[in-house]
């Protein structure tokens, strides 16, 4: 059966000037003509013509349909995954698109009205953190930052006024303030050390990244070096997957049991007192947990605090008082 081009294009629900471009361009060219001279299409030309729409359908340009449709062209299953992959990368684009313009519009709303620089600064520090993480990696940073925000400018104030003094990146008396840095970064990053890693070289690398009341690129180094020293002795008892396990230091809780064990010191308090055994079984809690509960990291950890004078330095208990918590822990495992 031969069908004229008026006759295919109602059954196609194409226009006669789609067949006719069709023709023209070498794609689809009917098999026969009338003695008029019209063009007539076989049932090869419509099943050509088929693949033709199917292969719209799925995106493709004309001018690859035709080599697709050729001989040696793709298989259909071949074709079909190729778009398939095509769409899944438009998808992904899209998808990061829609989260980063969200990321945006929740950091200007925060700012209030915006004028143009506001917009350009923003614009330029968002894509810039986008080389570095991924939008939800952003996003969880922009949350957690809330609740670390108002600890920075104190801290950062104590490390200026020691680098302004002299004070050597290496000496004890700066290894306090590096212990409070390590762990308010890692509050702010969730405890991910490879986030931890990526913003100390973004900070480092893109000044763009850096806010106006935020360190000086100079402080940072200082503070990397004493933290450095801390790391340094840490991995000396623990792996790096130890260390990975380790939660966030219960500084505040640890500071408050510290307190309510020099009092009882201070009064004389011998290490099986109740009050003293109570204020172990708390310590030996956070302690566990912030080991996540491993007692393999807890010895190797407690060791590390035992011999290393860097660690020791940032202690949250003077010795007298440690000593009176190691005894009333000795007393607590022994009963």
């Amino acid at each position: 059966m031969l069908l004229q081009v008026g006759e295919l294009a109602r059954r196609t629900g194409l226009t006669v000037r789609t067949l006719h471009h069709y023709d023209a361009i070498g794609l689809l060219a009917p098999s026969a003509r009338s003695e008029a001279g019209y063009r007539l299409y076989g049932p090869d030309d419509i099943a050509r013509l088929h693949a033709i729409q199917a292969l719209r359908l799925l995106g493709l340009p004309l001018a690859e349909i035709g080599g697709l449709l050729g001989a040696g062209g793709e298989s259909l299953p071949a074709i079909v995954e190729r778009q398939i992959a095509a769409l899944d990368r438009q998808i992904a684009q899209a998808t990061t698109l829609r989260e980063r313009l969200a990321l945006l519009e929740q950091r200007l709303a925060e700012g209030g009205r915006p004028d143009t620089g506001d917009w350009l600064a923003t614009l330029e520090q968002m894509s810039t953190y986008g080389r570095y993480f991924s939008p939800e990696e952003i996003r969880a940073l922009m949350a957690n930052w809330k609740a670390v925000a108002d600890q920075w400018p104190p801290l950062i104030a104590e490390v200026s006024e020691r680098m302004a003094r002299g004070v050597p990146a290496d000496a004890l008396e700066l290894q306090p303030l590096a212990a409070r840095w390590m762990t308010l970064m890692g509050q702010w990053m969730d405890g991910n050390y490879d986030l931890i890693e990526r913003w100390g070289e973004m900070y480092r690398s893109e000044p763009v990244a850096r806010r106006d009341d935020g360190p000086s690129a100079a402080l940072i180094g200082y503070i990397e070096e004493a933290i450095g020293l801390r790391m340094a002795a840490l991995l000396r008892h623990l792996d790096a997957e130890d260390f990975a396990r380790l939660g966030t230091p219960p500084d505040a809780a640890w500071r408050r049991l510290s307190g309510e064990l020099e009092a009882l010191r201070a009064r004389g308090a011998a290490p099986g007192d109740p009050a003293v055994q109570a204020i172990a079984r708390e310590w030996a809690a956070l302690f566990d947990a912030f080991c996540d509960h491993d007692p393999g990291i807890a010895a190797r950890l407690m060791q590390a605090m035992a011999t290393e004078p860097v660690l020791q330095a940032a202690a949250v208990t003077a010795p007298p008082v440690r000593e009176l918590l190691l005894r009333a822990m000795a007393t607590l495992r022994a009963a």
